[in-house]
């Protein structure tokens, strides 16, 4: 995901929606957990890492994002942060971190089987490893994504797009944690976003998931703004307004919580 840009003002729209996940994952952290180095790695607009800074005042708290326009955005909020531009997959602290946050940035990493152990291998002793994912494969709105994305004179462009997947089952990172981990915590939770405004499935996604299509696209705008106009009159279809004005959009996610022996 390095080579696509990220719109922090779009990222932001649904902002309460997207901390949802975070802060619930933040509230299971162990209560006897005094961290001094903190890790918020893909911290998008550094919400989650400056709150932390604010919790744990004595720690150093890093956070580190593949974009330069998100840490930007970042560093507007906390100037006891320490703000980074790079990818989790070269990331190698100085230091053992006492945390490691990754709020819905995972699933842009491939290859979990090598990541997660090693993501657990730059831990402390006692140090906890928090994750939350979103769930990709059956959502409906991933669905009608790959179908328009397959279904039009953009489809050529769209054919290396990746389709959207989950990288493991759940019993599978809790094997990959239970070698050096305990306290292993995985749960799944399917949040119900009552969105607003016009196409707003669409402009969730733009957020986000439809990031890597709109990279393929962005040489020829005419064919985004074609496939974009398709792709919003078939999510209006497939999320109709209900009769408050209001859109549901179910949205599933999976959480890991682990601490290392």
């Amino acid at each position: 995901m390095s080579g696509t840009r990220w719109d922090p003002d779009q990222y932001g729209r649904f902002q309460g929606e997207r901390d949802r996940a975070a802060l619930d994952l933040l509230l299971r952290l162990p209560d006897d957990l005094v961290p001094r180095e903190i890790w918020d790695l893909g911290c998008g607009t550094g919400q989650h890492a400056a709150l932390l800074k604010r919790r744990h005042p004595h720690a150093h708290v890093h956070g580190l994002d593949a974009s330069a326009a998100m840490i930007a955005s970042a560093r507007e909020l906390s100037a006891e942060v320490d703000w980074q531009v790079g990818r989790i997959d070269d990331w190698a602290p100085q230091a053992p971190a006492d945390l490691i946050l990754a709020n819905a940035s995972l699933h842009w990493v491939p290859d979990h089987r090598a990541l997660l152990p090693r993501l657990v291998g730059n831990l402390s002793p006692g140090g906890v490893l928090a994750v939350q994912m979103p769930l990709r494969a059956t959502p409906l709105h991933h669905q009608v994504v790959e179908r328009v994305a397959g279904r039009g004179p953009w489809a050529a462009l769209l054919a290396d797009v990746p389709p959207a997947t989950d990288p493991l089952a759940a019993e599978d990172y809790f094997d990959l944690l239970a070698t050096d981990c305990e306290a292993i915590d995985i749960w799944s939770t399917t949040y119900l976003h009552p969105l607003q405004g016009a196409d707003p499935v669409l402009n969730w996604l733009m957020g986000a998931g439809l990031r890597p299509h709109l990279a393929a696209l962005e040489a020829v705008p005419d064919l985004r703004l074609s496939f974009l106009s398709a792709l919003a009159a078939a999510l209006s279809d497939a999320f109709p307004a209900r009769s408050s004005g209001v859109t549901l959009l179910p949205f599933p996610r999976l959480f890991l919580m682990a601490r290392r022996r």
